[in-house]
């Protein structure tokens, strides 16, 4: 019976029938239902402009703290807040297209301001990673820093940035900026950084580095996201496959300082040259309690080239990443615990997240052999790197 043909309804059936075939319309064109609050992913057709919003987090040392939010297009969301110029969110689909964080992190900022916050998505400075000794010798004068690890006590992790909003019809960025006294945590030179965090509507999270100082000193900087593509459907991130474009790595001596040799990865437990699932031989790493070493990538021109890619089977998410930068330290979590709680209340795990720090090599000023990382007055120190998140099936 044709529906439509009302001569062949009665008065009852008709209004019923009606009514059953606008709920399955509605029900057809309602969006598809994602987790919790993030915005649904447009397929194809209009999409939505990409946004910025502001939120307030809250207050330390009498300062204000604000998370704002980056969405482009397709629903894929970065938050930051002024606090570390911290990324505490990375929020994107995965082959199913649905939304999912696939970064660690806080709901509060009294967890990132707290002693058992491990760098979480910070930008790290004035030099990250190691300085041995907490000291290093520039145009013949001795410079004693007040910590050997990630810039100081209170590195550019535990600082205030100014953050600029810059809208756009294709991207959206946040413009973040940090003076660092002449003298602060050791280091000469009063230094002024930028860094740029720019969503794109190709899923990019581009990271833009400059800085200018007035006196030498050397200039090291880096973001450390940990990293978990599952989306919260493993807490491990174990079963992530990894490839790295270097060949070699930094030899370290006890307490992680490199000794200044290069070791080939073929034949060892660090061998990323081919895509390795991250656990299949971690058992193997006897140092650092899981792999926390730093690889010397193949391309050290100094132009933006790939460097790593991760794939996650459950979620069928992939992150490739690309940098500047001549080396890229690979961190696997190896101290996390289950007595910090994170985002909803969730408990961290040994080995929950994956790091891919693009950076210079750790303790760069006291090895003159390493690539060049002092910053002198006329120069501008320039760096780039992308995270660029897509699906495979």
């Amino acid at each position: 019976m044709n529906p439509l043909n009302v001569n062949q309804m009665n008065r009852v059936a008709f209004p019923s029938r009606l009514f059953c075939l606008l709920l399955i319309t509605v029900y057809a064109l309602a969006p598809a239902k994602v987790s919790g609050s993030y915005p649904q992913q447009t397929s194809g057709g209009k999409s939505e402009t990409p946004a910025i919003s502001k939120t307030f987090f809250g207050e330390t040392d009498g300062q204000k703290v604000y998370q704002y939010t980056l969405t482009n297009s397709k629903g894929m969301q970065v938050k930051v807040i002024n606090y570390g110029g911290t990324i505490t969110d990375i929020i994107t689909p995965d082959k199913m297209g649905e939304m999912g964080s696939v970064v660690l992190g806080f709901d509060s900022l009294p967890s990132y301001t707290g002693r058992a916050n491990a760098l979480m998505g910070a930008s790290v400075g004035r030099v990250a990673n190691r300085i041995t000794n907490k000291q290093f010798t520039l145009d013949g004068k001795e410079y004693i820093l007040t910590s050997n690890i990630h810039g100081g006590m209170k590195g550019f992790d535990k600082r205030i940035w100014e953050i600029k909003e810059l809208p756009g019809k294709k991207e959206v960025a946040l413009r973040m900026t940090y003076n660092s006294k002449d003298g602060e945590e050791g280091y000469p030179g009063n230094l002024n950084v930028v860094i740029v965090y720019t969503l794109t509507d190709a899923n990019e999270l581009k990271i833009d580095y400059t800085a200018k100082t007035d006196k030498a000193t050397p200039v090291i900087l880096t973001n450390h996201s940990y990293f978990n593509l599952s989306g919260g459907k493993d807490n491990k991130s174990l079963n992530t496959e990894l490839s790295i474009a270097g060949d070699q790595y930094l030899e370290a001596s006890e307490g992680n300082f490199p000794t200044g040799k290069l070791i080939d990865v073929k034949g060892t437990p660090f061998d990323f040259t081919s895509p390795q699932l991250i656990g299949s031989r971690i058992a193997e790493v006897k140092e650092n309690n899981g792999y926390d070493l730093t690889y010397v990538l193949r391309n050290q021109t100094g132009k933006l080239a790939l460097a790593a890619i991760a794939y996650e089977s459950l979620s069928g998410r992939v992150m490739e990443v690309y940098t500047t930068e001549p080396g890229v330290v690979f961190y696997t979590g190896n101290y996390l615990s289950e007595r910090t709680k994170g985002r909803g209340g969730k408990p961290f795990t040994k080995n929950g997240a994956f790091c891919l720090e693009t950076q210079h090599f750790p303790d760069s000023p006291n090895h003159p052999g390493f690539p060049n990382s002092i910053l002198r007055p006329g120069e501008t120190y320039k760096s780039q790197t992308v995270y660029k998140f897509l699906v495979r099936d």
